[in-house]
């Protein structure tokens, strides 16, 4: 028998021996995970028409209503130290118009005078899924900042197709924005005193993964052009398995048109690009259309792709390090691999590194957070927010 799992990117088949044998403890119970029974995909009601989808994730009808078929499950904050990690979270409101929200973690306190870095994370999920409030987020983002010991912020940002892109970047600059409000602001409103207490903002990281990835990017670029509130900079950047994309194939997508990478699996339908489509058919090319439909240059907009015409040098990241994760069996692997090539030939001035983890796929470590890969990848990530 074959159970359905809801990761991070989506969905995941694993077996029922796997199911079994898959124990974690988490918060304040013990589960095999949170599994979906393998069910048909909802199908679309016949009193409504689809007016555009991504196949077997997201529909848009006709009427304007929008069908997640693939979603995470909420997970309510703990506001109480986890006995297991000592990891406390809350949700804060950062704006109501737009409307903007975050989850807030605070590892295990040795001393109230305790400087800690701070991590502002941005989920993945394709600009259309996800949340920082799901339950495949939350103990992610747990598990790394009771490792790394920092103060995190994790962003609910605004999602297509409801709000296309650029509403994402500037949700995320927003944030960044309150967040380095807090350096010279003790008594103002909206502060929260996680940050006031307990932030080191010498030491102000971004992190993302898929098109979170995507987003620390063009947040990192604009840091690079513009200042952050009371002038605080951002010391470091990760992006795992970001999602970059252009107009032209590169490297070994010219050699995969009939034997793509699949991303995950629904029951025994694929996510992902279809075997023999055109360069401009496949997955993160159909993806961009959906989530930024006017997005000016098509695949080669320069928030998707670096090295697009008219994009800006990379030598203008604003930021101090960064660290590039991909995965060998990543459809973005390439994508990936370019970006760091293209930073290093920019003449960007900061400290560069590239990681790569070999017969992996897309977005790994959130399907099994206790293989030897994943836990490497944590190790890795900590380390580099020291």
């Amino acid at each position: 028998m074959v159970y359905t799992w809801l990761s991070l990117d989506g969905v995941q088949n694993i077996s029922l021996k796997a199911f079994k044998t898959t124990q974690l403890h988490y918060r304040h119970f013990t589960c095999s995970e949170i599994f979906l029974s393998s069910s048909p995909v909802p199908m679309a009601s016949p009193a409504k028409v689809v007016a555009r989808e991504l196949r077997h994730l997201i529909r848009v009808y006709t009427d304007g209503s929008v069908e997640r078929i693939v979603d995470s499950p909420y997970l309510p904050p703990s506001p109480n130290p986890d006995p297991a990690t000592g990891v406390s979270s809350k949700d804060i409101i950062i704006s109501e118009n737009p409307k903007l929200s975050a989850r807030l973690y605070l590892p295990k306190i040795q001393h109230h005078h305790q400087k800690l870095p701070i991590l502002v994370h941005f989920h993945g999920g394709a600009f259309c899924l996800g949340s920082a409030f799901s339950y495949f987020e939350d103990r992610k983002t747990s598990l790394l900042v009771s490792q790394a010991k920092v103060v995190a912020v994790s962003v609910e940002y605004r999602l297509a197709p409801e709000d296309p892109l650029p509403a994402a970047y500037e949700d995320g600059w927003a944030t960044l924005n309150w967040v380095a409000a807090h350096f010279k602001a003790q008594n103002e409103p909206n502060r929260d005193p996680w940050l006031l207490n307990y932030g080191d903002f010498d030491r102000l990281y971004i992190s993302g993964e898929s098109s979170g990835g995507n987003i620390v990017h063009n947040i990192a670029m604009r840091a690079g052009s513009e200042n952050l509130e009371g002038n605080v900079k951002i010391l470091g950047a990760f992006i795992s398995h970001s999602y970059f994309w252009g107009s032209k194939p590169i490297g070994s997508e010219n050699d995969r048109r009939d034997n793509p990478k699949l991303y995950l699996t629904l029951d025994s339908k694929t996510i992902g690009t279809e075997p023999g489509v055109d360069h401009d058919k496949t997955f993160p090319a159909l993806v961009w259309d959906f989530v930024y439909p006017s997005a000016p240059g098509g695949l080669d907009n320069p928030m998707l792709n670096p090295e697009g015409p008219g994009a800006p040098s990379l030598a203008r990241l604003g930021c101090s390090r960064l660290l590039i994760c991909v995965a060998g069996e990543d459809e973005l692997r390439d994508r990936g691999v370019r970006y760091y090539e293209s930073v290093k030939e920019s003449g960007w001035k900061g400290e560069l590194e590239l990681h790569e983890d070999e017969g992996e796929g897309h977005g790994f470590y959130a399907i099994n957070l206790e293989s030897v890969n994943a836990k490497n990848m944590f190790k890795r990530w900590s380390s580099f927010l020291e």
